[in-house]
């Protein structure tokens, strides 16, 4: 037993102990910047002098303050460094220890109440050093408070530790005077091998995680976005940490290194550590129980709750992680919401969706208006001696009930993913299709066209949702979540050409006298617009839509090309229509004058959620490259200004988009055209309106539906009445509107 004991308390010889750094007593609150590091002719608190914005005038103070303070159990190393305002009543400061330079606003017999917390003003039952207060604060039971400036109105009970180091960075990946570049923090989103990997910092748009991750081989770009963050923040040793106006902090158990905007809230957290919480009165922010946090950055009216943790992160503003979420290495763009799940290495664009406790998204870029169903999992599936590859999805990426995708993997827009366990690599470049594994034929099965033939419901209410809960009050990046845009519809435009190709190579394939390659797309198109009957019998295959030997069939081919001709169309005079409103036009000769007299249809990209046209994105890369642009302010005044072009610059796609899809230019674009697209608009316009309600309708008229409820009577209770949903009777009136505006159009011009 002897020897057993006498083993147990051996150290081993390669141990480190603990290193505890002994200091005298009296220097506690002292010395916050080492020396070698405050400018000549400064002392350690010049920063924080600079921090603390207050016009409070401060006095010493008083014998008799200092006795009643001290009668209250109050203690300082030195009582001369408490500084005070005129309105300060010492009888409300109990039982504090003080250390260092501590200056305190008002304190007067008033109690603060914040959602039923009642607590008195003033300072109780906390070891505090080296502190600013601003006016009418309540601090109670703060075990050890360190290097903070606190706004007015402030209220901060049961906290373990509020405390600040002389480094600093709240989040944004900087370094510190002295401090090694291995200290840096990045966020390697995208991929799990850190090769698209970027510096996080407070204001990073998606577009800057995007350009930053995407152009990798351009090594001046990646250098200069190094610079551009570096110049943002101050790299000097010294910042405190701030808590705003009015933000309330109760329950929680370890805060440091964080930045706390004003009205936040924060409760029952468990670690926040080197954080900014942006935070104002029109957009408050919210953290709550058992949250740990580490190394990240959250927008503006945003709120995470309920055992979240999250570690090298961004989140953008009126976002949300909630309910166990795990977001690590990721950016989450704006208005987006991910709960229960785990999110590891990504790059969000704004409006995400993911609710599902068994969801799983890994090492890809999701290009917004996502959602991810339960048991979908993207990502860790390896398929190679290495980290998981990517994915790339266009918007509307929607991988449905426990689909499990291979990296690499790449969707155009709005694509849907039927339930299934996909066994390779997908490359779908049809926008708007169902993707489905069928396994009893051994085959993938692309229907392109789906959203608009069978759920038009939820595509046309996505978009109006996205829109209404844009609730952003920083709207630097302009956001599109129309799903006919110039990103969508560029896509239609190279669907329309891989089906015309494949249907006629299926028609050469099945003829006993083959027709040469080259003729495929032009025979194809023939029996697409004139003989579907002959396409329908046929089975058309896609090459390259998955990396292996199976079969993939298209069906429903010559219904999806008619439907993507039509929404073109309907695309183009929609905006043309809109044109007309906002000119002010009034005659066909005014038209014409301000037409486009050359209109081309560019190639866009998708920068963070904000389409701009591709040769604006290069534009913006060559002046960064040349030092044109020189700061992560002048790239978010570059996504302004394009904001503010975008609905000219969507037109003119638009127009062109016209223009192609009927073979015109734009001599050859008459009255007689023009009335003929109001005419086919309306008509476009009503079977839109029509599927809205069909789709919608099936959930009422399903046996396996109705067969919960004894009597119809019970179903309506339940789920409402068809007729009274207000989504549907939205899109009715937009109809009606749409069509006296219209004809108005048609009286106007005829």
């Amino acid at each position: 037993m002897h020897y057993n004991n006498q083993q147990k308390n051996q150290q081993p010889a390669t141990s480190t102990m603990n290193i505890i750094n002994k200091q005298p007593v009296s220097s506690l609150g002292y010395d916050f910047i080492p020396k070698q590091y405050i400018p000549k002719g400064k002392d350690e608190y010049y920063l924080r002098n600079i921090q603390h914005r207050s016009k409070t005038k401060y006095r010493n103070l008083t014998t008799a303050e200092i006795k009643i303070l001290e009668k209250n159990d109050n203690s300082s190393d030195d009582w001369s460094k408490i500084l005070v305002a005129d309105a300060f009543d010492a009888q409300l400061v109990k039982r504090c220890s003080f250390f260092g330079l501590i200056r305190i606003g008002k304190l007067e017999p008033w109690f603060h109440e914040f959602n039923n917390l009642r607590m008195p003003v003033g300072l109780y039952n906390s070891t505090i050093i080296s502190c600013d207060f601003g006016d009418n604060v309540v601090v109670d039971n703060v075990n050890f408070m360190s290097h903070y400036i606190i706004g007015n109105d402030v209220m901060l009970v049961n906290i373990n530790e509020l405390a600040t180091t002389d480094h600093s960075k709240f989040g944004n990946g900087v370094v510190k005077e002295g401090e090694k570049e291995s200290v840096r923090i990045w966020i390697e989103i995208c991929n799990e091998n850190a090769g698209r990997s970027v510096l996080p910092f407070n204001g990073m748009q998606a577009g800057d995680a995007w350009l930053w991750s995407k152009y990798r081989d351009n090594e001046k770009l990646q250098e200069q976005f190094k610079i551009f963050t570096d110049k943002k923040f101050d790299t000097r040793r010294g910042y405190y940490g701030k808590i705003g106006d009015r933000t309330v902090i109760k329950n929680c158990k370890i805060i440091k290194d964080t930045w706390i905007g004003s009205d936040a809230y924060l409760k029952g957290a468990n670690k926040i550590k080197n954080i900014t919480i942006n935070s104002s009165p029109d957009a408050k922010s919210q953290i709550g129980e058992g949250c740990e946090l580490v190394n990240g950055i959250i927008g503006y009216g945003s709120r995470v709750f309920y055992g979240v943790k999250a570690v090298r992160f961004m989140l953008g503003s009126n976002s949300q992680l909630k309910y166990g979420a795990r977001l690590i290495n990721s950016y989450l763009g704006d208005n987006s919401t991910i709960s229960c799940c785990e999110v590891l290495n990504s790059l969000i664009f704004p409006a995400h969706e993911q609710h599902h406790n068994n969801s799983f998204l890994c090492a890809a870029t999701v290009m917004g208006q996502s959602n991810m169903a339960a048991g979908a999992t993207i990502g860790s599936n390896h398929n190679s001696r290495g980290a998981d590859g990517e994915l790339v999805a266009g918007r509307g990426f929607w991988p449905g009930l426990c689909v499990s995708l291979k990296h690499n993997s790449k969707f155009a827009s709005f694509t849907i993913i039927a339930k299934g366990d996909f066994p390779a690599e997908l490359n779908i470049p049809l926008p708007f299709s169902l993707v489905s594994n069928d396994v009893s034929k051994d085959r993938l099965v692309i229907m392109p066209g789906y959203w608009f033939m069978h759920n038009m419901y939820a595509l046309a209410r996505n978009a109006g949702k996205y829109q209404s809960r844009d609730k952003r009050t920083d709207k630097t990046q302009t956001l599109e979540y129309d799903y006919l845009a110039p990103d969508s519809v560029n896509e239609l435009f190279d669907a329309i050409s891989l089906l015309e190709f494949s249907t006629g190579k299926a028609w050469s394939s099945q003829q006993k006298k083959a027709i040469p390659e080259k003729e495929w797309r032009k025979k194809g198109k023939q029996l697409l617009e004139n003989e579907p009957q002959v396409v329908n019998k046929l089975e058309i295959l896609a090459e390259g839509f998955e990396n292996s030997k199976r079969k993939t069939v298209l069906i429903k081919t010559s219904e999806a090309c008619q439907l993507f001709k039509e929404l073109i169309i309907y695309y183009g005079t929609v905006q043309l229509i809109s044109f007309i409103e906002k000119k002010k036009i009034k005659s066909w000769a005014q038209l014409q004058k301000s037409l486009p007299a050359n209109a081309t249809r560019e190639n866009w990209k998708n920068a963070g959620g904000q389409l701009i046209p591709e040769p604006a994105i290069k534009n913006l890369v060559r002046s960064i490259q040349t030092g044109k642009i020189s700061s992560w302010d002048e790239v978010h005044a570059f996504y302004q200004a394009q904001g503010d072009k975008y609905p000219a610059e969507k037109f003119k796609h638009a127009f062109a988009s016209l223009l192609e899809a009927l073979h015109l230019t734009s001599s050859r674009f008459t009255k007689k055209v023009f009335l003929q697209l109001l005419k086919q608009a309306i008509t476009t316009k009503d079977w839109m309106t029509t599927g809205i309600y069909q789709s919608r309708a099936k959930d009422y008229n399903n046996a396996f539906r109705q067969m919960l409820y004894e009597t119809e009577a019970e179903m309506e209770k339940v789920i409402g009445k068809l007729k009274d949903n207000s989504f549907i009777q939205q899109q009715q009136q937009e109809m009606a509107a749409f069509t006296k505006q219209v004809e108005t159009l048609q009286q106007l011009f005829a």
